[in-house]
C-alpha cells in the first residue's frame, strides 16, 4: 500500500521544499495539498467538522505554486491536490496550470477535485451553489478538450472553448483524477463518468459505500479493475490500514498537522512504521 500525506501548508508551517524532500527521503508516496482562496469573515456556512473553523483554512498556500516547489526538489514524489475547488476556477487557466505542473514534474500530478462546503467563498467566485457539481462536470469536459491530442472544440452548459493549440499536455492525455465528496448516487455517477476514482475524506463507511460505487462504475462500462479508492486525511492505525487493504485500497493519504518543521517531522517519524523502504 502506498502511503501519501496531506497538510494545510500555510505561511506559518513547514515549507513545501523542506517537507517534499523529507517525504521523498523517507519513502512516502505523495503529497496532496488543499485549497481555499479566502475565508469570508461573515460566514453563515458551518464548519463541516463542527466547532470553530481552524485558522489554517484562511492561511493556505496556493497548492499549485507550492506543488511546483515540491516538484523542483524531488524526482519520485507524487504531487496532488486534495482538493481543487474546481467550480471556483476559470477552466482554461486551470487546464494550463495542471498541464504545466504535470509536464514539469514528469507526469506525477494527481488532480483531486471537489465542490467545497463554504457557500460564501464560492459565492465570491460567482458560483451558484446548487449547480456547482454540474459546473464542475462541465469544466472537466472543457479541460479535457484542451488536453486532447488534436485541437478540439467544446461547448457546454456553463462554458465553451474553440478548437485550440494548447501545450503542454498532461502525460497520458489527462492527469489521474480523483473526486472528493460524500457517498451518493450523483457523486458516484460523476466519478464513473469522468474520473479515475474516489477521494473519501476520513475513509469512514467504505465497507458499505465501495460496493455501491463499483456498481455505478461497472454500469458505466468502466474497467472493474481500474477503479481507485484513496481514503484521504486519515489518522492511521494498523487495523484501519489493514481494513482498507482488504477493500482493495492501494493508496492512503495520511493527515499531517498544520505545524512547524519540528512537529511535522515528529509525526513523519511516527508514520514511518507504515511506509515501505523507498
Amino acid at each position: 500500500m502506498r502511503i501519501s500525506t496531506t497538510i494545510f501548508l500555510t505561511d506559518e508551517t513547514i515549507t513545501p521544499v523542506r517537507l517534499a524532500r523529507e517525504l521523498e527521503e523517507r519513502g512516502f508516496a505523495g503529497l496532496y495539498l488543499p485549497e481555499h482562496t479566502h475565508i469570508p469573515v461573515e460566514r453563515a456556512t458551518p464548519y463541516p467538522a463542527g466547532g470553530e473553523l481552524p485558522p489554517e483554512y484562511g492561511r493556505t498556500l496556493d497548492p499549485f505554486i507550492a506543488l511546483g516547489q515540491a516538484a523542483a526538489v524531488t524526482e519520485r514524489l507524487g504531487l496532488g491536490t486534495g482538493i481543487t475547488l474546481i467550480a471556483q476556477h476559470d477552466p482554461i487557466d486551470l487546464a494550463k496550470q495542471i498541464a504545466t505542473l504535470d509536464h514539469l514534474s514528469g507526469g506525477r500530478f494527481t488532480l483531486g477535485l471537489g465542490f467545497g462546503w463554504n457557500k460564501e467563498e464560492a459565492g465570491d467566485h460567482g458560483v451558484e451553489w446548487t449547480s456547482r457539481r454540474e459546473l464542475g462536470r462541465d469544466r472537466m469536459a472543457l479541460m479535457r478538450a484542451l488536453w486532447a491530442d488534436k485541437p478540439t472544440a467544446y461547448k457546454g452548459e456553463f462554458g465553451s472553448v474553440r478548437a485550440s493549440y494548447a501545450y503542454p499536455k498532461p502525460k497520458g492525455g489527462a492527469p489521474r483524477t480523483l473526486v472528493g465528496g460524500a457517498a451518493g448516487p450523483k457523486l458516484f455517477s460523476h466519478i464513473a463518468e469522468y474520473a479515475d476514482g474516489w477521494l473519501p475524506i476520513g475513509g469512514r463507511g467504505l465497507t458499505e459505500s465501495v460496493p455501491v460505487l463499483r456498481t455505478a462504475w461497472e454500469a458505466a462500462g468502466r474497467d472493474p479493475g481500474a477503479l481507485q479508492v484513496v481514503p484521504y486525511a486519515v489518522l492511521p492505525s494498523p487495523g484501519k490500514l489493514g481494513h482498507y487493504a482488504e477493500l482493495g485500497v492501494e493508496e492512503v493519504v495520511l493527515q499531517l498537522p498544520p505545524a512547524g518543521e519540528a512537529e511535522v517531522l515528529r509525526v513523519l517519524d511516527e508514520y514511518g512504521q507504515y511506509v515501505s523502504s523507498p
